[in-house]
């Protein structure tokens, strides 16, 4: 079965830091291109970042340059979201995104988590 789960959401004080994972079961992750988008309550979801699968490229949204790396771990079949200075605004769900890069192109997404930056 392909899944793809994202973790490591929870409460956290502006100015605090988070890592997430996304980690994939039932298919290749390293092959993929991974994408990390935020989607507050009511809104459609914003993308933050994204990590490709055979060039070593990284790509942010402006408002996440500088405070965001998204890292690979192969191994693990994971891909890492690390926050840092974040903001009120950064509030959301976090879903995790694998595009195929090969073959016919095909998606999947994870069911997210939540990322609550409040004091």
């Amino acid at each position: 079965q392909v899944q793809l789960v994202e973790s490591g959401g929870g409460f956290v004080q502006p100015g605090g830091s988070l890592r997430l994972s996304c980690t994939a079961s039932g298919f290749t992750l390293m092959h993929y291109t991974v994408k990390w988008y935020r989607q507050a309550p009511g809104k459609e979801r914003e993308f933050v970042a994204s990590i490709g699968p055979t060039v070593n490229t990284e790509l942010y949204a402006d408002s996440m340059k500088g405070r965001f790396t998204i890292t690979r771990v192969n191994a693990n079949s994971t891909v890492y979201l690390q926050m840092s200075s974040l903001k009120p605004e950064d509030t959301g769900v976090f879903y995790c995104k694998a595009e195929s890069d090969f073959g016919v192109p095909h998606a999947y997404w994870g069911q997210g988590t939540q990322v609550t930056v409040s004091s």
